[in-house]
């Protein structure tokens, strides 16, 4: 055997796994086709790396199988990470919705990852295509353009295809399939919606511009900012019920939340009923978009507004139920929705129930968290429940 583990792909859970395998005894090879290691990491949050979330639990993620992921996440929690960033010194600060960001740049958490490999003795091959991997007996056999090499046990921990243009690409999907498992349908996630045409022209106006919302749909909620873009909308609350919208769905989005519109908008026709529509608009909602909103309704004044008018401004305002032509794809998405069935793995080990020595971690994995810090404690905990799983095994006196 050239060494116990191999584990294609050196991104966030691939490091971690192969950190926690090989600080516990595990020989460790990772691969990974891009010249550098933890490239999602590099980018994440402006820079700054969104590296956990003080507030995250299982209700934070999306499964099929909603309790596959309460064992890794209670055994590895981002109690555990924040000691590890701690230890390293890195420097935190706290955001909103408990999202822990690095003070300075993200490469401190990809340095503090590869000194946790290098401590553990692993090998990391980078810039090196798996060309396919097969089934021997029993272990495995990867293919590289260069070599095949030995191995014990085998770790998937490639991620999904979001983001193409850091090199991401469905090959984990591909192992599993190969081997017999059950792959939920990728999707998008964490990702921009898209306008018709129709509705794109009139709202390309408001680009740019953020507004405090609550957006949502039969199946989520959430209350954070929503932002206007040539296209259609981003921005927190978007990029959340993205994750929770099918296509040809609607969502509802309340741009006063808290507040009850009509009840204010009566008030104010009876106290102070010259008031234009834009200009009572304008005192609870950015001026571009009041203008907008008032370019809707023709009255000069709000006295003028009979009371089926003031209901229409109100659900302008408070209940705008669109139905978006479709997201910006993975080009943008944060994250894949979907992934390896959780019913084909174990949720302590992450080992394939079908394959002996066959794991899956990270985003590869149907476990896909919100914004704010929970796919990267996903990856945290699956890779150090795999970790800690491998190191367990027998040694198989591989080359060290």
């Amino acid at each position: 055997m050239d060494s116990d583990v191999i584990i294609i792909g050196a991104g966030a859970a691939g490091l971690m796994c192969g950190a926690v395998a090989g600080q516990n005894g595990a020989s460790v090879i990772l691969l990974d086709h891009a010249e550098r290691a933890g490239e999602k990491i590099r980018i994440s949050g402006g820079g700054r790396c969104n590296f956990t979330n003080l507030y995250c639990g299982p209700d934070n993620f999306i499964s099929q199988n909603p309790h596959f992921a309460k064992s890794a996440l209670s055994r590895y929690t981002q109690y555990d990470f924040l000691e590890l960033v701690e230890r390293y010194g890195i420097k935190w600060h706290e955001k909103t919705k408990g999202q822990l960001f690095c003070d300075g740049r993200s490469q401190e958490i990809i340095d503090m990852l590869l000194a946790e490999c290098s401590t553990a003795g692993n090998e990391i091959r980078l810039g090196t295509q798996v060309l396919g991997v097969e089934k021997i007996g029993d272990g495995f056999v990867v293919t590289t353009p260069t070599q095949t090499l030995a191995t014990r046990a085998l770790v998937i921990a490639c991620g999904g295809p979001s983001i193409p243009k850091m090199g991401a690409t469905g090959y984990g999907y591909k192992v599993a399939e190969q081997f017999g498992l059950n792959v939920i349908t990728p999707e998008p996630a964490l990702v921009p919606l898209t306008f018709t045409d129709q509705l794109k022209e009139p709202i390309a106006a408001l680009s740019g511009m953020s507004v405090d919302t609550v957006v949502s749909n039969e199946r989520a909620s959430f209350d954070e900012a929503l932002l206007f873009t040539h296209r259609g909308l981003s921005g927190p609350a978007i990029l959340q019920i993205s994750s929770y919208w099918h296509s040809g769905e609607a969502i509802t989005v309340n741009m006063a939340p808290g507040r009850d519109a009509l009840a204010e908008l009566k008030t104010a026709k009876l106290q102070t009923p010259k008031l234009s529509p834009e200009k009572w608009l304008m005192s609870h909602l950015p001026a571009r978009l009041a203008a907008h909103l008032a370019a809707q309704f023709p009255f000069q004044r709000l006295a003028d507004m009979p009371d089926r008018e003031l209901i229409n401004l109100a659900l302008q305002i408070s209940a705008w139920h669109i139905r978006p032509a479709g997201t910006e794809g993975y080009r943008k998405a944060e994250v894949t929705r979907g992934g390896v069935d959780t019913d084909e793995l174990s949720s302590k080990t992450m080992e394939s129930r079908k394959v002996a020595g066959l794991y899956f971690i990270g985003e590869v994995v149907d476990v896909t968290g919100h914004l704010g810090g929970h796919n990267f404690q996903w990856a945290w905990a699956s890779g150090a429940a795999c970790g800690d799983a491998l190191a367990a095994q027998p040694i198989s006196g591989a080359r060290r």
